[in-house]
């Protein structure tokens, strides 16, 4: 696969969403997935159906670790963005 391919190449992810909490009225829902360099930070944020995902470039060698990562920067854009996250 070359490197743009590969770049640009949907992910289809089967990873399960292993841990999730409620943080001032959102929901945030760790999700790393599998790369090659090792767990890729990624997660989303729920508030009355609306969702906002994001992927972080940080990777970690353990899941549990990506996971709770994942969630510390959930709240941090809770934090930051508030409801400017889910405009576009």
């Amino acid at each position: 696969m070359s490197f743009w391919s590969h770049l640009f190449s949907s992910r289809k992810t089967t990873e399960v969403p292993s841990k999730s909490l409620e943080y001032k009225g959102y929901i945030i829902t760790a999700a790393p997935f599998k790369a090659p360099g090792g767990w890729q930070l990624a997660g989303q944020v729920l508030k009355d159906g609306k969702e906002h995902k994001f992927v972080r470039a940080d990777q970690f060698a353990d899941r549990d670790e990506a996971c709770t990562f994942a969630l510390s920067k959930g709240q941090l854009i809770v934090d930051q963005l508030g409801e400017a996250m889910f405009k576009a």
